[in-house]
């Protein structure tokens, strides 16, 4: 099996970056790298990192109109991307739009196009605070309505909470793929997670890709830790 392990380096910093990823290479799946890397770093800095020769998650979590986002997507795809996210309530045209720039950006340069993958909601909004920004169903059904949406309009996944994976899994189906944050390995600390479960429990219900940010780049040997959590999975 595959290690579905997608370590989060969030940090600013492009030195911190490249260390954590070369003493974590082998011991994860692939690295992701987000907004607060990218707008530090740019596209060298994302460079620096997928040239370890491991898969680059670029979690950029792009919103905004169509063509906006068509234009952007073109921008991921030369980065080298594995996966790449976008924001489900977007809407199907958005999302359709930066699918289609994926494909056809890769095609001209002779790539794999990246796994897009659309957000539905944060892993640290729990019921209050999805209403807060006008959800008014559980969020359970939001990340549902958003998973269809998401699957009609050509994403290839979705990101969503372990605790919702079960009930996507049944929606959509055994190929689209599953992208869950809110990973806690039991001896970590939760942090400003809500939603969250064990590595292995997830696996369990059906995630296919596990992205786990503090518990391994804020362990005193993020190395071990890593290790500690493949171990958990069996891998």
């Amino acid at each position: 099996m595959t290690n579905p392990v997608y370590v989060a380096i969030d940090t600013t910093e492009a030195a911190r970056a490249i260390s954590l990823a070369e003493r974590l290479k082998g011991q994860v799946g692939g690295f992701k790298l987000g907004l607060e890397y990218f707008t530090a770093n740019g596209p060298a800095g994302m460079e620096a990192v997928s040239g370890l020769g491991m898969p680059l998650f670029v979690d950029l979590k792009l919103h905004d109109i169509p063509n906006t986002v068509a234009a952007a997507m073109k921008g991921v795809v030369r980065l080298g991307a594995a996966i790449t996210t976008i924001h489900a309530s977007g809407g199907g045209a958005m999302i359709r739009a930066a699918v289609d720039a994926a494909n056809d950006e890769a095609a001209r340069l002779g790539m794999v196009p990246p796994a897009v993958v659309a957000v539905t909601v944060l892993t640290s909004l729990d019921q209050a605070g999805a209403e807060q920004v006008g959800f008014d169903r559980p969020v359970l059904d939001q990340v549902k309505r958003l998973a269809a949406l998401a699957q009609e309009s050509g994403a290839a996944g979705i990101v969503c909470s372990p605790l919702e994976v079960e009930a996507v899994r049944a929606l959509c189906g055994p190929d689209f793929k599953l992208v869950i944050p809110g990973i806690r390995p039991a001896w970590s600390e939760a942090g400003d997670q809500k939603r969250f479960l064990t590595p292995a429990e997830a696996r369990a219900k059906g995630a296919d890709v596990l992205v786990i940010g503090r518990p391994i780049t804020g362990a005193a040997d993020p190395a071990e830790a890593a290790g500690r959590i493949k171990a958990e999975l069996g891998l």
